[in-house]
């Protein structure tokens, strides 16, 4: 499989061959689920907490004598069935939605949504993406000259989740250029998952031959799926 690679005015520099083992996997629905639901599932924190009748405060004494008042028995005040007693099968934020995904299904799935965005017109490999200063005027230029670029119209018209900026080293000036706009994305090719790639309608994927050995090595299993070192640099706003 072969791709054109753009340069930054929107011209046509040359050809990239694409690895079949990253751009040409068959789409599998069941996998695609399993992985995207368990990664939400794993960023999922838990913030609702309710105290049941062992964290609510008072309720030592017993309010009334076991027999002779008449009255239904109870041992405390703060017994659910109480006002202002706990709370019975509630949300407790030490409850843990973690799933396990094997490094293969992460992977594949991450292997069959670029496949899925190429096939699509979707993604726009670009030769180099460097700025020498951080302004926002100038990534803007950008992006609407990469617009001019057939099938990538929505480039300069989508508002939401228009575009993710993947690169093979981390450009500070790009990073903090593009961090103005909430529709934009830039991260390192090293972290792409495919609940990012999903997310938004284009991938643009600059350094094509150093990011397609990164994605090749990801497929032969000899680097990690995820960083180990340091957490991924993602600046988003809204």
């Amino acid at each position: 499989m072969k791709a054109d690679v753009y340069n930054t005015e929107g011209k046509k520099a040359r050809v990239v061959e694409l690895p079949d083992s990253v751009f040409n996997v068959a789409w599998n629905d069941s996998l695609m689920h399993q992985v995207v639901v368990a990664m939400q599932a794993n960023a999922r924190t838990p913030v609702a907490h309710t105290k049941n009748r062992g964290d609510v405060r008072g309720g030592g004494k017993k309010p009334w004598q076991q027999k002779g008042t008449g009255r239904a028995r109870h041992g405390s005040i703060r017994s659910p069935i109480w006002r202002g007693g706990g709370v019975t099968f509630g949300p407790r934020n030490d409850k843990s939605y973690a799933q396990k995904i094997n490094k293969r299904m992460r992977a594949k799935a991450l292997f069959m949504a670029l496949s899925k965005k190429l096939k699509d017109k979707e993604v726009l490999f670009i030769d180099s993406l460097k700025m020498s200063e951080i302004k926002s005027a100038s990534a803007r230029r950008l992006i609407d000259t990469l617009s001019t670029v057939g099938g990538f119209e929505g480039l300069k018209t989508k508002r939401n989740n228009c575009v993710l900026i993947a690169t093979n080293t981390v450009d500070v000036n790009a990073v903090r250029s593009f961090s103005n706009f909430g529709n934009i994305e830039v991260d390192e090719v090293r972290n792409l998952n495919p609940v990012d790639v999903l997310g938004y309608k284009y991938l643009i994927i600059t350094n094509p031959d150093d990011a397609l050995e990164t994605l090749a090595l990801r497929a032969q299993k000899k680097v990690p799926s995820t960083p180990s070192a340091s957490a991924p640099l993602k600046l988003t706003t809204t």
